[in-house]
């Protein structure tokens, strides 16, 4: 609670009066500066077991409580690692300094510098020997107990949630750190990073309605990407082996708990590798973020399910898995009519106008995959499904990918990436079918000059932190997601 402000609205008037006095005084709290030579963690660190430390150190941030006791009072102060309580004393900083000091309110920005110690308590705290207002707080921040309660302000006001709520603040690091420990893996296993167009001639790389924007320099419409895919094969061409770029892509389709229309997407291709390589890349790679980031892989979910990401992971066939939810081993030799009718009785619904193999994925995204809640590679994926992986050599009616599920959804789909130009080509031309545009002829140009065989895989960055954060909503996981317009 501020010390010194009333409740109500007219907080706002009553602190911009306090700016408005200061400045008479010739204070103007956004001309000041400070300097910050540690951070609250760091503060902890240096005073270790000790009491106290006569060492001298600066340390800048937000006021969060304000606690005042006659001519002495204790700040907590929130910085980027953390808080840290400072101790504030008339005799210390001088009584004039003291005075103005009286008047900051809980949000104002400050500086203060002095030596550390540890209290009776044991809370270690700055000694403050200099305060310095650097940025005055006019609105006052949501209550520190319940922090904000409405969703859309949440959201939308992500900088007050982040200040008062802990738990958001700690996921939004654990997704920085998240996205660091990705790339030093990748790099520790001589993959390149590059970067590549997000307005594209072709929305392709996947089936999803792209947005289109328009660029007045060459006079046409453009797409905004809804995958890295083609380029980064392109790349494969030109002999970068190993490549991965990790991006925001974009379609203009649905928001829910697990979708967000801008995304952060990672594509890496590995040249004379296949989907088994991938296999193990990805399994690797999460159970070193799990380590590295997260302290352990057992990671329990916001429904209360505890997901087990070490050791071993099952891997199981399409069919199979269609199968045993279904309880019909002969569910594929079943007829179009008989497939809807049992589809009926699941309470799957279905389009009657979908072909064998689209109903079969209705059912396996509405039956199966929710029912995947511990790691599972799903194998043997049906070749009309992707056009872009190669055909097993053992059975072409499937092919040679897997989809990773764990908690009852998709988290990285990974192919032997199909490298024949020519069967590329006829498989491009019978996806998009009178849609001739959405060729991409100069893709498939490049692979003419030859791509070599290589495993590739996509992991959807935000699908990876609620897994790895256990959080409820994807939202949840990106700091500003998209919203409809504020109301006035």
């Amino acid at each position: 609670m501020d010390p010194t402000t009333p409740h109500g609205s007219d907080i706002f008037a009553v602190r911009l009066r306090k700016l408005a006095d200061l400045r008479t005084q010739g204070i103007d709290p956004y001309r000041q500066s400070c300097s910050q030579s540690h951070s609250t963690e760091e503060v902890r660190r240096l005073l270790g077991d000790r009491d106290q430390c006569e060492e001298r150190v600066s340390v800048a941030g937000r006021i969060l409580s304000f606690r005042l006791m006659g001519k002495a009072a204790f700040l907590t102060l929130l910085d980027r690692a953390g808080t840290i309580q400072c101790y504030v004393k008339q005799d210390t900083i001088g009584e004039a300094a003291y005075v103005s000091f009286k008047t900051y309110d809980i949000g104002d920005i400050v500086g203060v510098s002095g030596s550390i110690f540890r209290t009776a308590t044991g809370e270690v705290t700055v000694r403050v020997e200099k305060i310095t207002l650097v940025s005055k707080s006019l609105r006052a921040l949501p209550d520190k107990f319940h922090g904000l309660t409405n969703e859309d302000q949440i959201y939308r006001e992500r900088h007050l949630d982040l200040i008062t709520n802990q738990e958001s603040r700690k996921r939004a690091f654990q997704r920085i750190a998240i996205v660091k420990e990705i790339r030093k893996f990748l790099w520790t296993r001589d993959f390149v990073e590059v970067e590549t167009p997000f307005l594209q001639n072709v929305a392709g790389g996947a089936a999803a309605r792209p947005f289109v924007t328009h660029m007045n320099a060459l006079d046409r419409d453009f797409f905004l990407r809804i995958s890295l895919e083609l380029y980064l094969k392109r790349l494969l061409v030109a002999g970068f082996d190993r490549v991965f770029e990790m991006g925001r892509v974009f379609r203009n389709e649905g928001l829910s708990r697990k979708h967000n229309p801008e995304f952060t997407m990672l594509e890496l291709y590995q040249a004379y590798g296949d989907h088994r390589t991938m296999m193990d890349l990805v399994r690797d790679l999460i159970q070193h973020l799990c380590r590295e980031v997260i302290g352990t892989t057992d990671i329990v979910q916001a429904g209360g399910e505890t997901i087990h990401l070490g050791g071993n992971w099952e891997e199981v066939t399409y069919c199979d898995l269609i199968r045993r939810r279904t309880g019909i081993d002969g569910w594929f030799e079943l007829s179009k009519e008989e497939k809807l009718r049992r589809c009926a009785d699941f309470s799957v619904a279905v389009n009657p106008e979908l072909e064998h193999f689209s109903i079969d994925g209705n059912v396996f995204e509405k039956m199966v995959e929710p029912t995947l809640i511990q790691p599972t590679f799903v194998t043997q994926l049906p070749r009309e499904l992707c056009p872009l992986a190669k055909l097993n050599r053992m059975d072409p009616r499937y092919l040679d990918v897997f989809e990773l599920c764990i908690n009852g959804q998709e988290v990285a789909p990974a192919y032997s990436e199909q490298n024949d130009p020519i069967l590329q080509r006829e498989l491009f031309e019978k996806q998009v079918g009178d849609d001739i545009q959405a060729l991409d002829r100069e893709f498939l140009r490049a692979l003419e000059y030859g791509m070599p065989p290589a495993g590739g895989m996509g992991i959807g960055i935000d699908r990876l932190v609620i897994l790895l954060t256990g959080a409820a909503n994807i939202r949840d996981t990106i700091l500003y997601p998209s919203l409809r317009p504020p109301t006035e």
